[in-house]
């Protein structure tokens, strides 16, 4: 049924677990796994009233983020080879997570989007919604939330 399974991660606990989930879930069906993190756009810099003067090229931020994309997604690697299920890994910048999450499934023939929730009580979780929130409203792709 599902064959690429995509693994978001933001490298907390909550999401570590869920990746562990994840690949266990894939290999009991003979899936394969895309690991997946969104490292901040560049451009968010630019939006905040503030610019440092030693704010960083747009080059240096870039090979800051994908040194953080290769950070968070060794876990997702290391994970995957482990249990023998194959492994690909992909980071997108993005100033909306939920958007490249949906993006990268898309990008990468996902069909299935497996990922944790980071619950959010109260009126906080009703008025703004969390990312898990948002990739349930708007992706096309069957998501599986994990707790």
């Amino acid at each position: 049924m599902f064959k690429k399974i995509l693994l978001p991660t933001d490298g907390y606990e909550l999401s570590r677990k869920s990746v562990k989930k994840g690949i266990e879930f894939a290999k009991s069906i003979d899936a394969r796994v895309v690991g997946f993190f969104s490292p901040e756009d560049y451009r968010a810099l630019m939006y905040s009233e503030y610019i440092p003067p030693s704010l960083m090229s747009q080059e240096e931020f870039e090979a800051n983020a994908k040194k953080a994309a290769e950070k968070q997604l060794a876990f997702v690697e290391k994970t995957a080879n482990a249990a023998g299920v194959p492994y690909e890994g992909y980071y997108l910048a993005s100033i909306a997570p939920w958007e490249a999450i949906v993006e990268a499934a898309k990008k990468k023939k996902c069909d299935l989007i497996f990922m944790a929730a980071h619950d959010r009580r109260g009126r906080s979780g009703l008025l703004i919604g969390g990312e898990t929130q948002k990739v349930l409203s708007h992706s096309k792709i069957p998501v599986l939330v994990s707790r």
